[in-house]
């Protein structure tokens, strides 16, 4: 079952924002979770592959990544040798793929879960932030998988591990069967995925449902963080005061005007100040 939290206060956000834990061996503290916001709690989590193409993506993506790689290997020939470098491409620039969208920072993941396009809608809806352990996940994956990382001394994958342990799409899925799900910090393409601190996790074909999987006995870390629609404003202003907004997550002018319409923008029923 996944635990769910309710956040009505302020006061109930400081555990999202500080659930660091204490390691001794570096005296540090870090976490190795990943957040996913979006703006209604009771989305379904699904990838654009499976949005788009629905029961025949399994057919369709490959014809998807190899039209896709045609034209953007003129810009970049060395995505011909990783389809995975093809799919976080894609992902990036709005094709349909098996990838989800994570964030090491729950600030950029409430960003996403108190942001709407339609502004007047921020107090009729419930947002969410999904909290997922890399390490819980981790330990999920076959053995060949893991020892790719143990080789490195991390439990956290690159692309260019990932491609030592895993090279098409079947030989992954096969090896996945809907038991498990690999995260992957994508390579540095970008400053948006350098500012939005982003994580992928690849879907496989046999898992039909991921918030299924994530309530399984082997997920007990996953947390659903259910943000009240009262509080969706405060925590937008709240985040564009720590210039955590579009500003950031989209840098250059897309950004900057996005950021900027919603500075000014007046609710409704309320006067022109």
């Amino acid at each position: 079952m996944i635990k769910e939290i309710y956040i009505h206060t302020m006061e109930d956000l400081y555990p999202l924002l500080t659930e660091q834990t204490y390691r001794s061996d570096i005296d540090r503290n870090r976490n190795l979770y990943v957040y996913r916001g979006m703006t209604r709690s009771y989305y379904d989590i699904v990838t654009s592959l499976d949005r788009n193409c629905k029961d025949k993506k399994a057919i369709l993506e490959p014809s998807i990544l190899r039209n896709f790689t045609k034209y953007a290997a003129l810009e970049d020939p060395s995505i011909k040798d990783s389809i995975w470098r093809q799919m976080i491409l894609g992902q990036h620039h709005g094709l349909p793929t098996r990838l989800l969208d994570w964030s090491r920072s729950p600030l950029i993941a409430l960003h996403f879960a108190v942001t709407e396009r339609n502004m007047d809608n921020i107090n009729k809806y419930d947002g969410v932030v999904w909290r997922v352990d890399l390490d819980e996940q981790y330990k999920h994956l076959p053995a060949s998988y893991r020892a790719v990382t143990k080789k490195y001394n991390t439990t956290i994958y690159s692309v260019d591990m990932f491609n030592e342990a895993c090279s098409s799409l079947r030989q992954y899925d096969e090896d996945m069967q809907g038991r498990s799900m690999m995260f992957i910090e994508p390579p540095s393409i970008d400053p948006r995925i350098v500012n939005q601190y982003s994580f992928f996790s690849i879907v496989p074909t046999h898992m039909e449902s991921i918030i299924d999987f994530f309530a399984t006995n082997d997920n007990q870390k996953t947390v659903k963080y259910i943000i009240s629609k009262d509080l969706r404003w405060r925590i937008r202003d709240m985040l564009d005061q720590y210039n955590v907004n579009e500003r950031i997550v989209y840098p250059g002018l897309d950004g900057i005007s996005t950021w900027i319409a919603r500075h000014y923008f007046v609710k409704e029923n309320e006067e022109n100040l």
